[in-house]
């Protein structure tokens, strides 16, 4: 099974921004799991939403060419946290990007109101750079390309 920790992506600027959504809901079994009595979101599945949303961006500014990996998390703070019923916003903002490596500085939003700030790197662990030997389609499944495309295809037009 693969956890995608975002829903949807609401706004995409190519090589620039993304902004994506994560409805919490009580259904989700990881809630349940944590503290029974009372669901919470962890907040390293809120880290991981943000991964994966500038993961997302970072691979689309390499057209998808390279295996995005997160690669170090250099600040995470969080002021509040997460029931079901809320919903999240993931922020992503390249900072550096780079042949080998991206930055990107991210705002985690809970139904509109900032509860964390992130920054974090990706590596470029694909083949070439890495001399890693990685499966097809280790990072970038149809169903994270497939979130940006109607953001790509606007942009053609």
């Amino acid at each position: 099974m693969r956890w995608i920790w975002i829903d949807r992506i609401e706004e995409f600027e190519p090589r620039h921004r993304a902004l994506a959504v994560k409805n919490v809901s009580l259904a989700e079994e990881h809630l349940h799991d944590h503290w029974s009595a009372y669901p919470v979101m962890p907040t390293s599945l809120m880290i991981e939403g943000m991964a994966q949303t500038g993961g997302i961006l970072v691979g689309q500014a390499c057209d998808f060419a390279h295996d995005v990996v997160l690669a170090k998390i250099t600040r995470a703070d969080f002021s509040d946290i997460v029931v079901p019923g809320d919903q999240l916003t993931y922020e992503a903002v390249i900072e550096n990007l780079a042949d080998e490596a991206a930055s990107i500085k991210g705002t985690v939003r809970k139904n509109g109101q900032v509860i964390g700030e992130i920054t974090m790197m990706f590596s470029h662990a694909n083949n070439s750079l890495a001399g890693l030997e990685l499966p097809e389609g280790f990072v970038f499944t149809g169903s994270f390309q497939r979130m940006v495309e109607p953001f790509l295809e606007q942009s053609n037009d």
